[in-house]
């Protein structure tokens, strides 16, 4: 019997947690599709928080204000621009980004599981989403007080990297709620829904900055960043006002489960346990193996965005106005592709999405480091191609762990999902920032995104979908 606060979810079985064939939460739904108005309050929370991923993490703040010469001594800043030791000295702030990113993804790995863990146990997942959201929206207002001093940039780096933790501890419930609104039948769109509007919400935002900067900013002067800083705080409150209607529209995916909750300390162990009991049952060992697939290559997925704008910039020379033109195209074509994709998923299932997605972005980061040399067309097709694949990959991830998540743990499932997370985690911004540290040169960067979606694909090959997914 449906609970009447939640019409589309049903209590999880008592053998849903056993040692026999888990209950997936999908199974709990019937065929009949949420609300259309609740489908897109859902995915409207995508597009309210994809600015700070795609104009302050990607393209703007980071590539074109953090890691720049405007962060540089001085006496450095006024060297030629091809000078080594200004080179080195823009790399290492390209690494310090990544050393920044690479601690978020570290505390990523330790909290999300837990706390996913306690959202499910309580059935608060949409207040866990609300501090997520609402921790997330203070480090975008902090940003306005990094002024372009060398002493400001590590403040610059620790309110970037504490919005990844924030917008991943958001993202878990996030995605939680996904299992509430979709049916078997639709979860690949839904999923492709949400990335969709994610990327069509951020070449609305990067359209703004264009108009912005085309405007000379409205005259306002360039002083101590200020363009840069107001940009940011634009991305709070865009994010206040479309993140709104998921808390009011969305219900939760479960009604909690009082036996599982637990101390910070034990749940630890608890979530110890059920990781082992995950690979010991043969019903969910395909969600044990798909988890440990996807916390390598979803890492390079990350990479891709949080450090392709940087490569555009310091490797192949990319303009401010050149930068953000290839964000808008790049977000519109992965837009159109995710939209797309999900209606595949539906159809050939999501790991056969995957894999070829992988696949392609592996060529095309390769292509690019090889033919690094012969100009900005080659960025230009290979940036594109990589984009245009990214979010299919994203999408059906979401899509393909929906489908063989245990009902009743759908945060902690998500939860260790997220130790990776949607912004470069530690895997991916170690291997940047050590190959630039080592040969002091940016474009190395990249070999280390492609080597962590190489070894993400690898581990995924003999990942078994459920007979439900393969049909």
């Amino acid at each position: 019997m449906s609970h009447p606060e939640h019409p589309s979810v049903t209590p999880p079985p008592a053998t849903a947690d056993s040692g026999a064939v888990p209950v997936m939460g999908l199974d709990l739904r019937d065929n009949t599709p949420a609300p259309r108005s609740t489908i897109f309050s859902w995915a409207l929370w995508d597009w309210a928080t994809q600015p700070f991923n795609t104009v302050i993490l990607t393209f703007i703040f980071t590539a074109l204000y953090l890691t720049t010469e405007a962060f540089l001594p001085a006496d450095v800043a006024s060297l030629a621009e091809n000078d080594p030791t200004r080179l080195a000295a823009e790399a290492g702030l390209a690494s310090g980004l990544g050393w920044g990113t690479t601690i978020a993804g570290v505390l990523i790995l330790l909290i999300a599981p837990v706390l996913g863990q306690q959202a499910d146990a309580a059935g608060r997942q949409k207040l866990w989403l609300g501090i997520g959201t609402g921790a997330l929206i203070l480090c975008m207002f902090g940003l306005w007080f990094v002024e372009p001093t060398p002493t400001l940039f590590w403040l610059g780096v620790a309110l970037i990297s504490a919005g990844t933790v924030f917008s991943e501890i958001a993202g878990v419930n996030y995605n939680a709620m996904l299992i509430g609104i979709a049916t078997p039948k639709t979860i690949g769109r839904v999923s492709g829904l949400g990335w969709g509007f994610g990327y069509l919400g951020g070449i609305v935002a990067l359209v703004l900055v264009v108009v912005f900067y085309m405007s000379d900013w409205f005259g306002l002067s360039e002083e101590g960043g200020l363009p840069f800083r107001i940009i940011a705080v634009g991305c709070a409150l865009w994010a206040i006002v479309f993140a709104l209607p998921i808390f009011f529209r969305v219900p939760e995916p479960s009604l909690g489960r009082p036996e599982r909750r637990a101390g910070i300390f034990r749940a630890y162990g608890l979530l110890v346990r059920d990781v082992v009991g995950l690979y010991r049952n043969p019903g969910s060992r395909p969600t044990f193996w798909f988890l440990l697939a996807s916390a390598v290559f979803r890492d390079g997925l990350s990479g891709v965005f949080t450090f392709g704008a940087i490569i555009a910039g310091q490797v192949f020379g990319f303009s401010f106005i050149e930068l953000v033109i290839f964000g808008i195209a790049a977000n519109l074509i992965a837009g159109i592709s995710t939209l797309l994709a999900g209606r595949l998923d539906d159809r050939l299932g999501p790991k056969t999405i995957i894999m070829f997605s992988l696949g392609a972005m592996i060529v095309a980061g390769v292509g690019v480091f090889l033919l690094v040399d012969a100009g900005t067309v080659v960025f230009w097709v290979g940036g594109l191609l990589l984009c245009a694949f990214v979010g299919p990959a994203q999408a059906s991830s979401r899509s393909f762990l929906a489908r063989v998540t245990p009902a009743g743990r759908e945060g902690e499932i998500f939860g260790l999902y997220a130790t990776t997370g949607r912004a470069a985690s530690w895997m991916a911004s170690l291997l940047w920032a050590v190959l630039i540290t080592l040969t002091a040169t940016t474009a190395y960067g990249i070999l280390g995104i492609v080597l962590v979606l190489a070894l993400g694909l690898a581990l995924l090959i003999p990942v078994k979908a459920p007979p439900r997914i393969a049909a």
